[in-house]
């Protein structure tokens, strides 16, 4: 288990700052993750990676020369913000274009391509390209809905490397895509992992028993077994990864990098004992294996576990461009391959934190806010009340931080609503203000989504005068179709939009008819928490729970849940606060 931490909600920050303290000479703070303190030349792609924090040395430990220039670094198991790719983006490009490379979930897709949009509209080129190493979780026939596991080094190396020896940033891109395509990975797990602060791991495992196919975010594994002997795990990992060689690969004679990777507490002399055979496996299979790596690569926090990457540089009769290109030296916090020679560093120019100014609401409006205000509060107490009943349906068949992940977005946007309030903001300002902070601090596909939906209720209340209840209407009405455009989910995914799609249109609904806006609130509530409760029949199609399938029937999605909560509880403080209102003019 995690046994140090001052604040669980700030172990994330306090770990960058750590690490940036310790490693001085290769990274440097900015907004949302680190960056090289050392100098690039002008016109080069710059390489960003990221992720969520907690698989140590991805993905910080993977920044400097050779390597990554930069790297996106979200909370604990959860994608970093588009807020914090974009400004890490920002820091760490040289004029050649940025590339972004990041493992295949759903809340990183989001958040990464919500950052890539904003670049591509001032002007900078962008090209991403997603790892999909995982082979178990799913099928060879959806190799593009699989999960980004250790193989992201290989990635990572391979275009770092294009990108240092001057190619260009489609060329870069199409060394991404061959990489990707080349790297095939296959894990197990004997133990969960436990995130600073948690009384249990997200998933536990019966004793002399392990998890096959885990993820790396504490998500269970797919199916599971007895543990076999040293050996015999080798064999399953080489067996599986041998039916998967990729395509125009002829496995007599190929020229293979295999990674064997602890996720976070097998010991590395168990690592040695099991590569032993994973090499005379490789071996005897015709296979030339050219430089073995054995360590960590890539963890899960303590989780006891180990995964297989086989990297296919090719045949000796092929181009050698990967070989080639993985012979590039690296020098960074956490990997080291060949000599750099000393590089420049940085300025060290600060970077200056901007300030904006809140133009005052008028009257109207300001009382409005106060509203809003108290409904941000009423969602904080919601989420602070069912936290851990919402990460215990999360860990079914994701990775368990749903709750947290919705406490730490909902008390961002509380202080962001206050300070707004405090500065005389209007309804549509304060509610803009807490939906960035959200969005920004939570991070994960529910950050990004819960800001595209205050953000667009925001849009439709203003600074000046009262809405009426068509324009709330109209505004939970823009939220549905910005999330379902943003996301891509659809009803009937097992998604947050099971619960919000049936809220707007009972709303909608409701108002058209007649209702008043707390009588139509409520009755959308209700409707939002029986769709919510219904998607424990629903099969997940969309995120994390999507690898676990089955796995995930009969609990409800935590998505629906948190959201049926929500607008159940709101929807009594705008009734309290409607009646606030007619005594004071009664």
């Amino acid at each position: 288990m995690t046994r140090l931490w001052n604040e669980p909600a700030d172990f994330a920050d306090e770990m960058i700052d750590g690490f940036v303290a310790a490693n001085e000479r290769y990274v440097r703070r900015v907004p949302g993750g680190v960056a090289r303190s050392t100098t690039s030349p002008a016109g080069q792609v710059a390489i960003v990676i990221g992720g969520g924090s907690g698989h140590y040395p991805a993905f910080g430990g993977l920044v400097g020369p050779g390597l990554a220039h930069a790297a996106a670094m979200g909370n604990l198991f959860a994608s970093p913000s588009a807020q914090q790719v974009y400004a890490v983006a920002k820091a760490a490009d040289n004029g050649g274009g940025v590339f972004f490379t990041y493992g295949n979930y759903a809340g990183d897709v989001l958040n990464f391509d919500a950052a890539q949009e904003r670049l591509r509209a001032e002007g900078v080129a962008c090209e991403t390209v997603t790892v999909t190493d995982d082979v178990f979780s799913a099928t060879r026939d959806e190799k593009h809905k699989r999960r980004g596991i250790a193989g992201d080094l290989t990635v990572f190396r391979a275009v770092a490397a294009a990108a240092e020896a001057g190619y260009d940033l489609g060329e870069v891109a199409r060394i991404g895509r061959l990489a990707n395509e080349r790297t095939r990975s296959f894990g197990v797990a004997f133990t969960g992992c436990t995130l600073p602060g948690a009384a249990q791991p997200l998933f536990s495992v019966p004793e002399g028993r392990m998890a096959i196919g885990l993820g790396i975010h504490g998500e269970p594994g797919i199916a599971e077994s007895d543990i076999p002997s040293a050996d015999g795990l080798a064999e399953l990992l080489v067996q599986k990864l041998l039916t998967e060689v990729p395509d125009g690969i002829e496995v007599e004679a190929a020229r293979v990098v295999p990674v064997l990777n602890g996720l976070g507490s097998l010991k590395y002399e168990e690592l040695f004992v099991v590569y032993r055979r994973v090499a005379q496996l490789l071996t005897d299979a015709g296979i030339d294996i050219v430089d073995p790596h054995v360590g960590e690569y890539c963890t899960s926090f303590d989780m006891a576990g180990v995964s297989l990457t086989l990297f296919w540089l090719g045949s000796a009769e092929e181009d050698d461009e990967l070989e080639t290109l993985w012979q590039t030296a690296v020098d960074t916090p956490a990997y080291r391959r060949g000599s750099v020679a000393p590089q420049e560093r940085a300025d060290a120019a600060a970077i200056a934190s901007v300030v904006e100014t809140v133009e005052p609401g008028d009257e109207a409006s300001r009382s409005v806010a106060q509203t809003v205000l108290a409904a941000v509060h009423t969602l904080v107490d919601t989420v602070d009340e069912h936290v851990e009943e919402l990460g215990r349906i999360d860990a079914v068949a994701g990775d368990g931080d749903h709750g947290i992940g919705m406490q730490r977005g909902s008390h961002a946007a509380l202080a962001a609503a206050i300070a707004a309030v405090e500065a005389g903001a209007g309804a549509q300002t304060t509610l803009e203000r807490a939906a960035d902070a959200w969005s920004d601090k939570a991070g994960g596909t529910s950050g990004a989504l819960w800001g595209v939906i205050l953000a667009a209720v925001a849009s439709r209340l203003g600074d000046q005068g009262r809405p009426d209840a068509a324009s709330v209407a109209a505004g939970v009405a823009a939220a549905s179709r910005g999330v379902t455009d943003y996301g891509k989910a659809e009803v009937g995914d097992k998604t947050l939009v099971d619960a919000l799609v049936p809220f707007s249109a009972t709303l909608t609904r409701a108002i058209e008819a007649g209702a008043g806006l707390v009588d139509a609130w409520r009755t959308a509530a209700d409707a939002a928490t029986r769709a919510a409760a219904a998607t424990a029949d629903l099969l997940p199609r969309m995120g994390r729970a999507r690898t676990h399938g089955q796995n995930s029937v009969g609990t409800p999605d935590p998505g629906a849940i948190s959201l049926a909560l929500i607008a159940t509880a709101v929807g009594e403080t705008l009734a309290a606060s409607a009646s606030q209102k007619e005594h004071a003019h009664g």
